[in-house]
């Protein structure tokens, strides 16, 4: 049975570094789950040991151990011993590369399938869908396919929001994930703004957080979800 808290983004403008979240952190791993296992394979402008020191202490803070998956030898023995698996944002082209390189796609899932809990925010969070065809990233590798761990059976838009600049002449995010319904109208993709996440136990997947989320399905009207919705009775066959 699956357990995810996967959140649009780490933090917000003019807080500190994974402020808004850590209430729903603690209640989602509650007092138990101490040993967890940092994936920080997002980080490409910074190295993993920097990204895991900035992680580890906000998890510390929590009452939390936290060690990150790139120093660790035997990968896949600390993904099945984990009291949970956190993974970070950042390039979602890379963190998945770089998982397909360490072969860790199938580890990670049966690891989650079976029950370890598992937080993912920005590139994280797009890690659980089926793809990570609906990122807003730029395709800085290369990896042997878009398909992702397919922990949820909906695409998520991290960092969603529906601007229009003055003077823009480009496609708006609205625009974007319309054209992916047209070439994959069996897909479904939830817009999750900042300071939202999506926590799901079982067949129940709640939206959660402050503001207003959409779904986009393929010859469906747009549907604005309010925190409290399970999201899964949603979803058209």
């Amino acid at each position: 049975m699956a357990k995810l808290l996967l959140l649009s983004n780490s933090t917000l403008p003019g807080t500190p570094f994974f402020t808004w979240p850590r209430p729903w952190v603690k209640e989602f791993l509650g007092k138990t789950s101490k040993n967890l296992v940092f994936v920080p394979f997002a980080a490409v402008t910074f190295p993993m040991d920097e990204y895991e020191a900035i992680v580890k202490k906000a998890f510390a803070e929590m009452g939390y151990t936290l060690n990150s998956l790139h120093t660790i030898a035997d990968k896949e023995k600390a993904i099945r011993e984990a009291g949970a698996i956190v993974t970070g944002g950042g390039n979602t082209f890379a963190l998945l590369s770089r998982m397909y390189d360490q072969k860790l796609i199938t580890p990670v899932r049966e690891a989650v399938m079976n029950g370890t809990p598992y937080i993912g925010w920005s590139a994280g969070a797009n890690l659980a869908c089926p793809t990570i065809m609906t990122t807003n990233d730029m395709p800085v590798v290369q990896p042997p396919s878009f398909e992702a761990l397919n922990l949820v059976p909906f695409q998520i838009n991290p960092h969603y929001h529906e601007l229009r600049f003055e003077g823009q002449g480009g496609e708006t995010r609205k625009d974007r994930l319309e054209e992916f319904l047209v070439m994959n109208p069996h897909r479904a993709v939830v817009g999750l703004p900042e300071g939202m996440l999506v926590q799901c136990e079982g067949n129940a997947m709640i939206l959660r957080g402050e503001g207003k989320a959409k779904l986009y399905q393929a010859g469906k009207v747009l549907l604005e979800i309010e925190p409290g919705t399970d999201i899964n009775s949603l979803l058209t066959n």
